[in-house]
């Protein structure tokens, strides 16, 4: 019966997650654009970092709760979910993707080195304090590029939510800290339900966090993504993947390495830290063209299915 509860409780704080997770990125967008931000910087920065909340306030509880372990499992899980699920999906949409070649220019070198920078912190089983604010660093020169000129002019298309009409009235601020306390509540939850739920099935929790809470914590990225395909802006979902990659693997790593030391598995070293480089550069290989094709996203998700099925030891 605790294991029906406890199933039905990680189910349940997973949606309040990524429901949360709506109101703070809605919120944002209207009270950016009140306060005469540009739409660029309020979809590439806003949205980008709104989508990973989820992962971020997880993965600061499970550091002070002691299970560290799951940080780094959400981090590269949701990136490698990122790439495979949400850009699989968008290419199976849309059909063929089209991307502005100066956006590849400008942010693919970034969303690789982001990976291999994380990947050479990690490698050695430890992620200490130096290796967050060198990743916190690394999220600050990010953040900062994307106000610069030529960075704006090439990605200007990106994002284009419509602007409100009139200010931002006190409805918006009321969802943003009313999204941010539900994601704190359901972060909770989810990272207990996993500590719990991992010891019953003897199942580690970084392979809990490499699927179900990295699936969870990325449904944002897929209901972005969808949005975007309908819409007829499938670069506004390969963007948000690179923007939500990086801030992942600098801000979500960095934040809570900041508060203790993060023990980092074997299985991550031997398995999701090389698969998550392979997949990195798989993104890049797909993506230089400027395009992603329909087979190219069933090839995406035929993988992400490999990955999930040798987790569980069924590939």
């Amino acid at each position: 019966m605790t294991v029906l509860i406890w199933s039905v409780i990680f189910v349940a704080s997973l949606a309040v997650l990524v429901w949360a997770s709506s109101l703070v990125v809605a919120a944002s967008e209207r009270i950016g654009l009140s306060l005469g931000m540009s739409p660029f910087i309020v979809g590439a920065v806003i949205v980008g970092i709104g989508t990973s909340f989820p992962e971020l306030v997880s993965s600061i509880y499970a550091a002070l709760n002691g299970t560290t372990e799951i940080v780094v499992g959400n981090v590269l899980g949701s990136n490698i979910t990122n790439i495979l699920l949400v850009l699989g999906v968008a290419g199976v949409i849309t059909g063929e993707c089209i991307i502005d070649h100066d956006v590849l220019r400008i942010d693919l070198p970034i969303v690789l080195a982001s990976s291999l920078i994380l990947g050479f912190m990690i490698y050695d089983g430890n992620f200490g304090r130096i290796d967050a604010l060198i990743c916190l660093a690394g999220c600050a020169i990010y953040i900062m590029s994307t106000f610069s000129p030529e960075h704006r002019a090439a990605e200007g298309s990106l994002a284009e939510p419509v602007p409100s009409e009139g200010g931002a009235g006190s409805a918006a601020w009321f969802r943003l800290f009313a999204g941010l306390g539900l994601i704190v509540v359901g972060a909770k939850y989810t990272v207990d339900a996993v500590v719990l739920l991992a010891g019953v099935f003897g199942i580690g929790t970084e392979i809990i966090a490499l699927s179900a809470v990295a699936l969870g914590t990325s449904l944002p990225e897929v209901a972005v993504s969808l949005t975007a395909a309908r819409l007829g802006k499938p670069e506004m979902a390969v963007g948000n993947i690179m923007g939500s990659n990086v801030f992942n693997s600098f801000a979500v790593m960095g934040i809570p390495g900041l508060l203790t030391p993060l023990k980092i598995p074997d299985a991550i070293i031997t398995f999701a830290l090389p698969l998550s480089i392979a997949v990195t550069l798989l993104y890049i290989i797909i993506t230089v063209d400027g395009k992603i094709n329909r087979w190219e996203g069933w090839l995406l998700l035929l993988f992400y299915a490999f990955f999930i099925g040798h987790l569980y030891g069924v590939t």
